[in-house]
């Protein structure tokens, strides 16, 4: 075990530990087990980080399993981007990819085997007659008119199955298990369906798919998995993943574990939602950055760690509950802060003409790149007689609260000199275009020797050279703590301020070289990655991945 095992454990971490020292479990091998039917998202991100995050400190592996037992609503465009996620959030599983499909032979002929011992039948009810006979929580289900055929029967109707001898939904396969019991989940479930769909793996070999509680808990014991873990909702299919693994001549016998899935407010984690919101275009794709998915994640900015510190702040227990994404934001600046170069950019640029300092000087004024890391370095800008600064950051006239610049007072460039403002020059319409200053000397590094001291300090851009770059402001997709909620319309609740793009934004001349993998701290204004699917070297487009400063509660949201 690494030393990470020296931070308190969760219940499943404790379990492990136990299963390992009493000899029970001589190694560990979990694994992940998405269907790939949509791009994963935030309650993924913390299956893997549990999953691996097991394997990692128990000195076990981890297996990667696409559990593809729908081919109608899966894709291997699903398939590439979460084997791409899970690497980026800096995982990888043993050996190669598994697929639920590399199984469908041996399901096959184990359910040939359930059938040989009176435990299976072929039964014709359609979907609503089965729902009638099912019954419901209150009352027992009763048996299916189909229950009593006999195995040489069921063998042949099963065989011809697979032939495609029946039309789609006409038949299924079901295991006898009892259609009294409490548990619906044991009321003779349906293990194979007739549907003729092209598979991403197997193309057109099947038309009889397997259910997922029949392939699950058999995937996990042909690969050896010793702790199949999942969210809570699958605590009451237990009962029916052990009766398969008792029942079959499976050759391990994996245990199922439970823990509370991960609910965030202001977010939806369905992927039905997802989807429609992809699909109705109410986003700009699955890797939309404001969409709760990975992918869409990373397109923002966010960092693998600052993900796995969140789930790991998330904690891992049988307590279902809600976690504010304020926690997420809080993780992402925290990593953030401690790694991001700094930089400064004029989001809303307001021309400065420095009246008093000469037309063709040019100097270069230095900076850290990171106050609180020195061994960063410095960056250099070059200064000029005009420079920009952000339209919020003037007013004609202000209080004394007013910490920027205002006619007749003075203020401090940051890291270069003080200026005075002394006139605003403004259109036809009355809109101020241009603000004509003074620059006060001697005052790069120092005060005023007048003793006059500037009330604030504002960033700036010089205005020949920069890189003139677009903004995307992203915030919160909703603007409901519950957006799906109560039967509500989670689209009704998308926040129609989650978006605001700004263009002719100027940025200093060094983000010139910033690359996809940069994160910048623009001074002021929050953090900031380069989009990777808009930007271009000709065209910079940065994307806010987070303020400097939760504003959200603040603004009454």
């Amino acid at each position: 075990m690494s030393e990470e095992t020296s931070k308190p454990l969760n219940f499943i971490e404790r379990t492990v530990k136990e299963d390992l020292d009493s000899g029970k479990t001589p190694a560990i091998r979990t694994r992940f087990p998405p269907e790939p039917n949509g791009y994963l998202h935030i309650g993924h991100a913390k299956s893997i980080w549990l999953n691996f995050g097991l394997a990692q400190k128990f000195g076990g592996k981890c297996n990667l399993r696409m559990d593809d037992t729908n081919p109608e609503k899966e894709d291997e465009e699903y398939v590439e981007a979460i084997k791409a996620d899970v690497q980026w959030l800096g995982y990888q599983w043993d050996g190669e990819v598994h697929y639920a499909s590399d199984y469908f032979e041996q399901l096959y002929d184990w359910a040939v085997h359930l059938i040989e011992a009176g435990k299976a039948f072929v039964c014709d009810l359609n979907a609503e007659e089965m729902r009638t006979y099912r019954g419901n929580l209150t009352e027992a289900g009763k048996d299916s008119p189909f229950r009593t055929r006999s195995i040489e029967e069921n063998l042949d109707l099963f065989a011809r199955m697979r032939a495609g001898e029946f039309a789609d939904g006409s038949r299924t396969l079901r295991v006898k298990i009892d259609m009294a019991s409490p548990n619906i989940n044991l009321r003779d479930p349906v293990i194979y369906r007739i549907k003729r769909a092209t598979h991403h793996q197997t193309g057109d070999k099947w038309c009889i798919y397997p259910s997922y509680d029949y392939a699950h808990g058999q995937g996990d014991a042909l690969e050896g998995i010793t702790h199949s873990v999942c969210t809570l909702e699958f605590e009451v299919h237990r009962p029916l993943y052990d009766w398969f693994i008792n029942n079959l001549p499976v050759p391990a016998q994996p245990h199922q574990y439970e823990f509370s899935r991960l609910n965030v407010n202001y977010t939806i984690t369905s992927k039905r939602k997802l989807k429609q919101l992809v699909d109705e275009k109410h986003v700009d794709g699955w890797n939309d950055p404001r969409m709760p998915t990975v992918s869409g994640m990373r397109r923002r900015g966010y960092t693998p760690k600052a993900i796995n510190d969140f789930c790991e702040m998330a904690g891992v227990t049988k307590v279902e509950g809600v976690v504010d994404v304020g926690m997420l934001e809080f993780a992402i600046r925290e990593d953030l802060n401690e790694i991001s170069p700094r930089a400064m950019c004029v989001l809303r640029p307001l021309k400065v003409t420095l009246t008093n300092y000469p037309e063709d000087q040019v100097e270069t004024m230095t900076a850290p790149v990171h106050p609180q890391h020195e061994e960063m370095g410095t960056r250099e800008m070059p200064f000029c007689r005009e420079v920009f600064i952000d339209q919020d950051d003037f007013l004609e006239e202000a209080n004394k609260q007013f910490k920027r610049l205002v006619l007749g007072k003075r203020v401090r460039l940051r890291n270069s000199y003080v200026i005075e403002a002394d006139e605003a020059i403004k259109d036809a319409d009355g809109k101020i275009i241009e603000i004509r200053a003074r620059v006060i000397e001697g005052t790069v590094g120092n005060n005023p020797e007048d003793g006059v001291k500037p009330k604030g300090v504002i960033h700036w851009v010089s205005a020949r050279d920069n890189v003139d770059c677009e903004v995307r402001l992203y915030d919160r997709l909703f603007n409901d703590p519950a957006p799906d909620a109560g039967g509500k319309n989670f689209l009704d609740s998308i926040n129609p301020g989650s978006l605001e793009i700004l263009s002719g934004c100027k940025g200093e001349i060094g983000l010139a070289q910033a690359t996809l993998e940069d994160r910048y701290q623009f001074e002021r204004e929050g953090y900031f990655v380069l989009d990777s699917k808009y930007s271009t070297a000709e065209k910079p487009v940065f994307n806010r991945v987070i303020g400097l400063k939760d504003t959200w509660e603040k603004a009454g949201a």
